[in-house]
């Protein structure tokens, strides 16, 4: 018979991970209130946390886009093309308005790491050079040292090359994917812990004030999310489907966001998405592929995430940034978005890659990822809901548009 689970252990390893954040940070701030001395040593907590994300987020990466790409079936329909061509065209405008909105509302955030070693590019030049030096490194090098930029250039090359390998292989690779995504479960489900250490020793440390710049920098993901949600999404939709966007765009929000929002997982939503493309009469053919596609690269919420977060550790450090540089950013942020794992606060894993344009320190973007769990409660789930939400309207979309097209086409021919 088996032993029955103390129901302590069970909320431990199987409870929300949501409540078990806000759980500790809530006894961060207690702590912090009624222990000042005490909640500066729980900082190895938090340190030990970013030590392990730090060590996890390479091999992560590498794993993850390699066996995504050997792994791609070949033989798409084609009527997938344009719906891939919304995804990729909403994952790199929503990165715009990120960029924008960071602009209008700079964020400063608290960072225990000082920057005076830190020596920032000199211009789009020096940043492109920078950016091909990184892709053409050692493939170990860039592992050790966190070249994500690297590391993103090697796991697509090797990517490609398996393709042609063996079923045999490919299900290796895949089975190497799972097994480092499970690493990362284990890890994040240790994030209320680390939460607890980093809030409470940065609060003793720097005091209440650095929740402010915590609670502005929310502000921003969170207005930044919205205005694609209910401003771009709509325009980018009226002008495929030429009709008023905004019944398909609450349709999608009401079904498959709120359900999103929850579950925090586009993975996990995936069936709920493929009963409101068949509620929405759309083709089976179509929403079967471009579905689960769209759980893997149509990631506007992750590219906000990424963008955001990475621009308020450049607005924090002092480093001026020019248009073509903000542009250079949108697209690396598209690129990453479409890399973030399927587990809670994955994209977070690739702030390092786009901080490494500006030459920020590993240390400072890890800090970073940090602050970006310490949000992460509302965060991650906005950031789930708006991915998995805009993956339905932009089949729908498609579809539509398809189906006004060929009866055109119909109509034309009858008259002729």
């Amino acid at each position: 018979m088996q032993e029955k689970q103390h129901p302590l252990l069970r909320y431990l390893m199987h409870g929300s991970l949501v409540s078990q954040i806000m759980i500790g940070l809530v006894a961060g701030i207690a702590l912090t209130v009624f222990a000042p001395s005490a909640a500066k040593s729980a900082g190895l907590l938090g340190s030990l946390f970013i030590s392990a994300l730090k060590a996890v987020a390479p091999v992560l990466v590498f794993v993850l886009v390699a066996s995504s790409i050997a792994n791609h079936k070949k033989g798409q329909p084609t009527n997938i093309r344009p719906i891939l061509v919304l995804y990729l065209l909403g994952t790199f405008a929503a990165a715009l308005v990120a960029v924008l909105m960071s602009f209008a509302f700079p964020t400063v955030l608290t960072l225990a790491t000082h920057s005076g070693d830190l020596t920032p590019p000199g211009g789009i030049g020096e940043v492109l050079k920078t950016l091909l030096l990184n892709v053409v490194d050692n493939p170990v090098n860039a592992v050790l040292k966190a070249n994500f930029i690297g590391i993103l250039a090697w796991a697509i090359a090797l990517g490609l090359a398996l393709r042609h390998a063996s079923e045999t292989t490919k299900q290796v690779a895949h089975d190497l994917s799972y097994g480092v995504t499970f690493i990362v479960h284990v890890v994040i489900r240790f994030a209320p812990l680390g939460i607890f250490g980093l809030v409470s020793s940065t609060i003793a440390e720097t005091g209440f004030d650095a929740l402010y710049g915590y609670a502005q920098l929310l502000a921003v993901l969170l207005g930044s999310m919205l205005l694609v949600a209910l401003v771009l999404n709509p325009l980018i939709v009226f002008w495929k489907i030429r009709r008023n966007p905004f019944p398909l765009v609450f349709t999608c929000l009401k079904e498959s966001g709120i359900t999103a929002f929850f579950t925090r997982s586009s993975a996990a939503n995936i069936p709920v998405n493929m009963e409101l493309c068949e509620k929405l009469g759309l083709h089976e053919d179509t929403y079967s592929v471009s579905i689960p596609l769209g759980a893997t690269i149509n990631m506007a919420g992750a590219a906000i995430t990424i963008t955001v977060l990475t621009l308020a550790a450049v607005h924090t450090l002092g480093i001026t940034v020019d248009i073509p540089t903000a542009l250079l950013l949108s697209v690396v942020a598209a690129v990453c978005a479409c890399g973030a794992s399927g587990v809670a606060g994955g994209s977070l894993l690739l702030i390092p890659l786009a901080c490494s344009l500006f030459g920020i320190p590993g240390d400072i973007a890890m800090q970073v990822i940090a602050v970006g769990f310490i949000i992460g409660v509302l965060q991650d789930s906005a950031e789930t809901a708006l991915n998995s939400s805009t993956d339905v309207l932009f089949t729908a979309a498609a579809c539509i548009a398809e189906e006004e097209a060929q009866a055109g086409a119909v109509a034309s021919a009858a008259k002729a």
